[in-house]
């Protein structure tokens, strides 16, 4: 069984702290065999992270802000674009060949697609049952009820914005170490779930960051 965090982010992404080289470096220490680069709206993370020396493989992939929501698809280099609905953005990643899982799905303030489009779900591959970003974790508990009801596959992601916290949510896969294998069992179904929460305080400060460089960007158009 591979493990594997399948919801990373860099400093390619407009709210990550932590380089990629810092990503890899964390990954390696915390024993995991695979983490997915999943900046926001960009896969150039993605594509340096796979130049860099590192024992640990680099799943290729993008956090999509759809008009309704995140996405995340891996598997892909090429970005897609964002802002258009959410079927719409599902449909474009499938046709590049990605992997589409709705990350943190029922959480309120944090892009939940599933509490815009009531059949998010049965859109997807997979769904992120486990974000280590919560405070009560009552959305991770209502994403798995309805991945039990659509019958989807159950993914766990750290959703780490900083490197400290890659390997806070662990997805085991049983697949070789191969990034086309990896998917094709998550696919299938042939993966657990398991971590932690990212401390309150961390949460809190980089909720707080985002919600400054939102207002900040929206300011400056």
């Amino acid at each position: 069984m591979l493990k594997c965090d399948l919801h990373v982010h860099t400093n390619y992404s407009h709210d990550g702290e932590s380089s990629v080289e810092a990503c890899l470096k964390q990954a390696e220490e915390r024993g995991l065999d695979v983490i997915a680069i999943t900046d926001h709206d960009t896969t150039e993370g993605a594509l340096y992270a796979m130049k860099c020396d590192s024992r640990v493989l680099v799943i290729p992939g993008i956090e999509i802000s759809t008009a309704d929501g995140h996405l995340i698809a891996l598997g892909i280099t090429t970005a897609i674009p964002s802002d258009q609905g959410f079927a719409e953005t599902v449909a474009q990643a499938h046709a590049a060949g990605a992997l589409c899982i709705i990350p943190h799905p029922y959480h309120k303030w944090r892009h939940g697609a599933a509490l815009k489009v009531k059949t998010a779900i049965s859109m997807v591959d997979a769904v992120e049952t486990f974000n280590s970003r919560y405070i009560t974790g009552a959305a991770n508990r209502k994403a798995a009820r309805k991945a039990a009801f659509f019958k989807k596959p159950c993914v766990a992601g750290s959703d780490a914005h900083n490197a400290r916290y890659i390997g806070y949510g662990v997805t085991l896969v049983d697949a070789p170490l191969e990034v086309p294998a990896i998917l094709d069992a998550i696919r299938e179904g042939k993966c657990q779930i398991h971590g932690r929460m990212t401390p309150l305080r961390t949460y809190t400060r980089q909720s707080i960051r985002g919600a400054r460089l939102r207002i900040n960007r929206r300011l400056h158009r």
